[in-house]
C-alpha cells in the first residue's frame, strides 16, 4: 500500500484534478515516459531526498504524453511542472514553442559538452541506446546492422515505429543522417520483410516469445530480461548505436518551480545518476559505474545526432517511414 504522498496517477486512468493551492505550495506534477516501476522508484528516491515535497506523476509513452499535454495547452490548462520523456527532439519542439523554462543553475559540471541543451532548457538524464535483440534459438548471431539485411533471416525482424516510440524516431533520424545508412538502408530492411509497428515492449514480447527471432530495441529491456532468464541477447552493432538521453525539462507554465528545479538537480546529481545505473541505464554522467550486463562505457559507440536537424526532419521522417513501411 503506497503512502498517501506517493500518489500514482496512470495516464490510462480517469482524469485527475490537482487543487491549485496544493500544487503551488507542495505538489510537483511530473509527466514521464519511464517504465512505471522506474518512474515510481525515481519519485520515491526524490521524495526521500526532499521530505515534505509531494509528487504526482502520469506515466505513458512520449507520443501519448505529448498528445495529452497539447490538448491541455489548447484548453489553457497544462498540468505538468516537469517532463521526463524519451528524446531530445520532442524537447526541441517544446523549446521552439517557448514551452520550456531555463534552469541556468542546474548542476552540469562533469557532463560531456553538448549532451544538454546549450540554453539549459532541457538536460540529459541517461543514455538509452538502440541495438539488436536476438532470440537464443536463432542460428545467425548478428554483430552489425548490415546483418539484418541477410536473406537467411528474411521475415524474422521486428522493430518499433517512430510514430509510436520516441527512441525509434531518434533511430530513424540518426541513421537517415548517417552517410553509410540513409533511407536506402531502411528500404533494404523493408525488402527483407522487417515489420515496423508498435513500441519497444511489442518488440520484446515478439522476440522473447520466438514469434520473431530478431528485433531492433532499446538496450535495457532485453538486458534486464536476460538477467531474469529470458532467452534473449542484446547486441551493440559494430557501426554504432543511436541513443536517446531521456531529457528532463521544466514547463514554462510550471506552478511549483522550486520543486521542479530540485527534481532536475536530483536527476543530474551523482546520487540521481547512481540511481539510473541501479535501474539498468547507462548514466549520463561520466565516472558513474555502468549497470550490470552492460559493456564498459568506452566500448559503446554512439552515433552522432543533431537534435535541431532531427526536429526539422521529423515530417520527412514520418513521410519516408510511411512510404517504406506503410504498405
Amino acid at each position: 500500500m503506497l503512502r498517501r504522498r506517493e500518489i500514482l496517477l496512470s495516464a490510462l486512468a480517469a482524469p485527475f484534478v490537482v487543487k491549485p493551492a496544493l500544487a503551488q505550495n507542495s505538489t510537483l506534477t511530473v509527466y514521464t515516459s519511464q517504465p512505471q516501476q522506474d518512474a515510481q522508484r525515481t519519485v520515491t528516491a526524490f521524495m526521500a531526498a526532499h521530505p515534505g515535497t509531494q509528487v504526482e506523476f502520469v506515466r505513458d509513452g512520449t507520443t501519448q504524453l505529448m498528445a495529452r499535454l497539447r490538448a491541455e495547452i489548447a484548453a489553457g490548462q497544462p498540468r505538468p511542472d516537469v517532463l521526463l520523456i524519451a528524446d531530445s527532439v520532442t524537447m526541441e519542439s517544446l523549446k521552439t514553442e517557448n514551452r520550456l523554462m531555463a534552469h541556468a543553475a542546474a548542476p552540469v559540471a562533469g557532463y560531456a559538452e553538448g549532451i544538454h541543451d546549450p540554453q539549459r532548457m532541457w538536460f540529459a538524464t541517461k543514455l538509452i541506446t538502440t541495438g539488436i535483440v536476438v532470440n537464443r534459438s536463432a542460428t545467425l548471431k548478428p554483430t552489425s546492422w548490415m546483418d539484418l539485411l541477410r536473406p537467411e533471416i528474411r521475415g524474422q525482424i521486428v522493430m518499433p515505429s517512430p510514430l509510436v516510440s520516441g527512441a525509434a524516431m531518434i533511430q530513424f533520424a540518426a541513421m537517415s543522417q548517417a552517410p553509410n545508412f540513409g533511407w536506402s538502408y531502411f528500404e533494404r530492411l523493408a525488402a527483407n520483410r522487417a515489420r515496423a509497428q508498435g513500441g519497444n515492449g511489442d518488440v520484446m514480447r515478439q522476440v522473447a516469445g520466438g514469434e520473431r527471432l530478431y528485433g531492433v530495441i532499446v538496450d535495457f529491456l532485453p538486458i534486464r530480461e536476460a538477467q531474469r532468464g529470458v532467452p534473449v541477447d542484446f547486441v551493440f552493432p559494430s557501426e554504432g548505436v543511436p541513443a536517446i538521453s531521456e531529457p528532463v525539462g521544466i514547463l514554462s507554465t510550471a506552478r511549483n518551480v522550486d520543486a521542479a528545479r530540485r527534481f532536475v538537480d536530483f536527476l543530474l546529481s551523482r546520487p540521481g545518476q547512481e540511481l539510473a545505473s541501479a535501474m539498468g541505464y547507462v548514466p549520463a554522467l561520466p565516472g558513474v559505474a555502468m549497470p550490470a550486463g552492460f559493456p564498459a562505457r568506452d566500448a559503446i559507440r554512439i552515433m552522432p545526432l543533431d537534435p535541431a536537424r532531427a526536429l526539422r526532419d521529423e515530417p520527412e521522417i514520418r513521410r519516408q517511414f510511411d512510404r517504406i513501411f506503410g504498405a
